[in-house]
């Protein structure tokens, strides 16, 4: 084992204890009944309140609906020019509407804004017909997906939301799906901070009042149903930072957003996440023997981020946990160790070191010469 104090200069152990850190309160009270605030890059749970509970999510159904059409789009199964004719059945959706006309022909991209920035049930139906030629096919698809993406406590039974015993989310399982837009389709997404749509002469404003009150808010989606109360995800991002919180069950639209507001401002005013090492960087080097190369430059295969209480930085720890004995050849992109970055008694984050570059078998006399050397040892 192989302990580091110091990584590229990056990790810097003070001599002050960690207990000197700056303690963190406790998370704002904010009337939910569950809620997950979450960072999006690395995922570190920054503040929760039942998050494994299943609750009905309403339109917050609509971000599930929506990455299922993404999907659709970038596989080549449809695209966002193609012209949808609106069923009866989406004509006569209950609820919220974009207000499309029976029999007439929309574009997917005007459905989705539909769905996006209206919530429209009527838009949500017209894409899962068109997608899967009906609505129930269309929900099968929404689970599928839901599996791969490791949503492992939510069902669909529907496009929209609208209220069925077996349709259910997670806040976790939302984060996750919130997560997957984002770093799936960010040119998607960017339509999530659209604030307002209009179709057939009816100005609609997105629903998410954050958009108009705090510019670092870009997305994503309401929710209310009597059953779910009203349930708000939003994404954030300052300085670099994106925070993603989900509300679900407050008792008004004012305590969805004033909530969520309270909980993104948590976040942002306590927590901060670093980039440690770009991938690809050299994070340290080992021993190779019966090598050509006598040594291995070792990194991380992806950029390694950490999010942390503020001021803690400078309390890291990293370890780096390599075997005793590394033989050739070794191929670029193997792992050869483990990088554990902690934080007093909490680990944060750990990942493979592994070989940036190929190192064949030594010579016969080189790989002579380390056998002898390790029947030494």
């Amino acid at each position: 084992m192989r302990v580091s104090a110091l990584l590229c200069a990056l990790l810097l152990v003070s001599s002050a204890s960690v207990a000197d850190i700056r303690p963190t309160p406790a998370p704002p009270v904010i009337g939910a009944t569950s809620y997950l605030l979450i960072d999006a890059e690395t995922g570190y749970e920054l503040a929760s309140l039942k998050p494994d509970t299943p609750v009905p999510p309403a339109s917050i159904t609509k971000l599930m609906t929506s990455y299922v059409v993404f999907k659709s789009i970038d596989s080549g199964q449809i695209g966002l020019d193609d012209q949808v004719t609106i069923s009866e059945k989406a004509w006569r959706m209950p609820g919220s509407r974009m207000f499309i006309e029976v029999g007439t022909r929309v574009s997917v991209k005007d459905l989705l804004f539909g769905v996006i920035v209206s919530s429209g049930n009527d838009a949500s139906v017209a894409l899962a017909e068109y997608v899967a030629g009906s609505e129930s096919v269309f929900a099968q698809m929404m689970n599928q997906y839901a599996a791969q993406l490791g949503m492992t406590s939510s069902n669909f039974m529907n496009a929209t939301g609208l209220p069925d015993d077996n349709h259910y989310m997670t806040a976790r399982d939302i984060v996750i799906l919130a997560r997957a837009i984002i770093s799936e389709f960010p040119e998607y997404y960017e339509w999530y901070s659209t604030t307002e749509f209009e179709w057939n002469d009816i100005r609609q404003p997105n629903r998410n009042r954050l958009l108009y009150r705090d510019d670092s808010v870009d997305g994503l989606k309401t929710g209310h149903t009597e059953a779910a109360g009203y349930c708000l995800v939003s994404s954030a991002k300052r300085d670099g930072m994106r925070i993603i919180s989900v509300v679900v069950g407050t008792s008004s639209d004012n305590a969805r957003i004033n909530g969520s507001q309270a909980l993104l401002n948590y976040g942002f005013r306590f927590f901060e996440t670093r980039l440690l090492f770009k991938a690809g960087e050299v994070i340290t080097n080992s021993r190779i023997w019966k090598s050509a190369q006598e040594t291995s430059n070792l990194g991380v295969s992806e950029d390694l981020y950490v999010t942390l209480p503020r001021g803690a930085y400078d309390e890291l720890e990293s370890v780096q946990n390599i075997p005793a004995q590394l033989t050739a050849p070794v191929a670029q992109g193997q792992p050869l160790g483990e990088l554990v970055i902690s934080l007093g008694d909490e680990q944060l984050v750990s990942a493979p070191l592994r070989a940036l570059e190929d190192n064949p078998e030594g010579s016969f006399w080189q790989r002579s010469v380390d056998s002898i050397k390790l029947m030494l040892e």
